[in-house]
C-alpha cells in the first residue's frame, strides 16, 4: 500500500497522576528524520520511541511530541523522616552546650530542611509504560491516516497515468500520417521549384526525412515506463524514489518527443505529457 509521508495524529490517555498527549507530524523529506521532544522526566524514552519510529516508517521529517500534565494529580502523602529529624535535635542541643548559646530548631526550620519531608512519588516505570503504549497507538493512527492520503496519491497518479497513455496512443494511431504528410510535403516542395532530383537521391531523402521524424521508439519507452510506475503503485511499500526515478525517464522521453516533432499534434502531445508528467512528480515528492 502506498503511504504518503504528510501525515498528524494526536492522542491522549489519562491517570490517576496525569494526562499524557503524543502528536505525531510529519511531511516530506529524502530520507527519514526523527525529532523528538520529551518531557525531562521521560528522557529515557527516547531510543525506544526512536526505534519504534524507525521500525515502522522508511521516510519523512518526522515530529513526536510527548507532553505530560500533572495539574489533576491527587497531592501527595507527605511523610516526617523522624529518625532525622531526632538527630538534626540532638546535634542541636549538643552544639548548645558546646557553645553556651540556644540552637533550638523552630518547627518551620525543620519543615525547610532537606530530607525532613519526604513525598511519595508516583512510579515512574507505570508512566514509561503508559506512554509507550500510547505512543503505539499513536503511531497505528499516524500510519493509516498516511496510507488514506497515499490511497488518494495513488488514484491520482493512476488517473494521470491513463491520460499519457491517451496521448502515446493518439500520437501512435497518427504516426503513419504525419510521416506520409512529410513525404508528401518534400515531394510537392520539389515540385514547385520544378526539381528533378535523381530518384536515389529522393528515396535517401525521404528515408532520413522518416528517421528523423519517427518518434515510435520515444512511444514504446513512454508505454514502458508508464507501466513500471503502475507496477510500483501496485505493489506498494516505500516507492517513492524509484517512482521520482521514473518520472525522470518519462520526462526524458517527453522532451525527445518535442524536439523530433514535425508535426503539432505531436508538439502538442510532447507539451501535454510533460504537464501530466509534472502534476505526477509533485504529488510524488509526498509518497514514502
Amino acid at each position: 500500500m502506498i503511504r504518503s509521508m504528510t501525515a498528524f495524529a494526536r492522542k491522549e490517555h489519562k491517570a490517576p497522576w496525569g494526562t499524557l498527549s503524543w502528536e505525531l507530524r510529519s511531511v516530506n523529506h529524502r530520507y527519514l528524520e526523527i525529532s523528538p521532544r520529551l518531557p525531562d522526566t521521560l528522557r529515557d524514552l527516547e531510543n525506544p520511541v526512536r526505534e519504534k519510529l524507525r521500525q515502522s516508517l522508511d521516510r519523512g521529517k518526522v515530529e513526536c511530541t510527548l507532553k505530560i500534565k500533572a495539574e489533576n494529580i491527587a497531592p501527595t502523602r507527605i511523610d516526617l523522616n523522624e529518625d532525622f529529624i531526632k538527630q538534626l535535635l540532638d546535634a542541636a542541643h549538643r552544639l548548645s552546650a558546646i557553645t553556651g548559646e540556644s540552637a533550638n530548631l523552630s518547627a518551620a526550620t525543620l519543615l525547610n530542611w532537606p530530607g525532613v519531608v519526604q513525598t511519595a512519588e508516583t512510579d515512574q516505570s507505570e508512566i514509561q509504560q503508559a506512554a509507550l503504549a500510547l505512543m503505539d497507538a499513536t503511531l497505528a493512527d499516524f500510519i493509516a491516516n498516511r496510507q488514506r492520503e497515499g490511497s488518494v496519491l495513488q488514484q491520482i497518479i493512476m488517473d494521470r497515468l491513463m491520460k499519457v497513455e491517451d496521448q502515446v496512443a493518439l500520437v501512435r494511431g497518427q504516426l503513419p500520417a504525419i510521416l506520409q504528410a512529410q513525404k508528401d510535403k518534400l515531394i510537392a516542395r520539389l515540385a514547385e521549384i520544378s526539381a528533378n532530383p535523381d530518384k536515389d537521391r529522393l528515396e535517401q531523402e525521404l528515408v532520413y526525412l522518416a528517421q528523423k521524424a519517427d518518434v515510435d521508439e520515444e512511444l514504446d519507452r513512454l508505454a514502458t515506463h508508464v507501466k513500471e510506475v503502475r507496477r510500483s503503485l501496485q505493489q506498494g511499500g516505500a516507492c517513492g524514489r524509484r517512482l521520482d526515478f521514473l518520472m525522470q525517464e518519462l520526462n526524458r522521453e517527453a522532451n525527445t518527443l518535442g524536439s523530433k516533432s514535425v508535426h503539432t499534434l505531436t508538439t502538442q502531445a510532447a507539451v501535454e505529457l510533460k504537464v501530466l508528467i509534472e502534476q505526477m512528480r509533485e504529488q510524488i515528492q509526498n509518497i514514502e
